[in-house]
């Protein structure tokens, strides 16, 4: 990718490390937005921290639901296993049937108030585009290459680790992508049940009526969003050059 291509995405990290490391000095920015006794910044905890639990958070969450969805889906693009596609659908879809919120009230009197709650929503909501996604990368892998493997006396476990595995791996890490950026944002209504996310800043502004707080909390979490959706493509875009090579 170009410099100048990539010159949008350097500032706006330039400019997350830069708030992050001293929110102080935007306070220009943000103080239009409040009444004139009001912080500008947000004052009730650490910025920085809270910005490290949130992608902790949704990594966490992501690398387990990443685990079982390839497995998953190796597993139903299998002959022995080809008769679990509906449960595995079933399982995987689990997530998309209730809102967020739903599911963090589900979890609550099972688990408690904290971090457990949202780490089992966002787990939920990633399974669906990884599985998908490997499931179709997977099933797409062309068949004469698949064949002339066999044909050269490879075993299908040889088929699957050599082939098939690294033909799919960009389309699984397009499911990522989009499960992570989608993870981003759901975090934030972890807060709700008190984890330790970006929504403790957008919380705060709203019960406080201070518009700076919302918008530092609503423009990191889409900051941080955006700069990891850039990441993951370009892992994906170089996969693909790989897969063409």
């Amino acid at each position: 990718m170009s410099l100048v291509r990539l010159a949008p995405r350097i500032i706006l990290l330039l400019l997350v490390v830069g708030f992050l490391a001293s929110p102080e000095s935007f306070d220009f920015v943000f103080r239009p937005l409040v009444q004139a006794n009001a912080p500008a910044i947000y004052n009730q905890g650490d910025l920085a921290a809270l910005t490290l639990l949130h992608v902790r958070m949704v990594f966490i969450a992501t690398l387990f639901a990443t685990i079982i969805a390839v497995a998953l889906a190796i597993l139903v693009t299998r002959p022995f296993g080809a008769e679990f596609l509906p449960l595995a659908r079933t399982v995987v879809n689990i997530g998309q049937t209730f809102p967020p919120v739903a599911v963090l009230a589900l979890a609550v009197p099972a688990m408690g108030f904290g971090n457990g709650p949202t780490l089992v929503a966002l787990f939920l909501y990633a399974l669906l585009p990884i599985f998908e996604n490997t499931m179709t990368a997977l099933t797409t892998v062309p068949p004469n290459i698949t064949d002339a493997a066999k044909g050269n006396g490879m075993t299908p476990i040889q088929i699957f680790r050599q082939i098939e595995l690294p033909l799919s791996l960009p389309m699984i890490v397009g499911g990522i992508k989009i499960s992570t950026v989608i993870g981003f944002g759901t975090a934030t209504i972890g807060s709700t049940v008190a984890a330790k996310t970006l929504g403790e800043v957008i919380i705060a502004g709203l019960q406080s009526n201070n518009l700076a707080f919302i918008l530092q909390g609503a423009l990191l979490v889409a900051a941080l969003a955006i700069l990891v959706f850039d990441l993951l493509s370009m892992a994906e875009r170089s996969l693909m050059k790989w897969k063409a090579a």
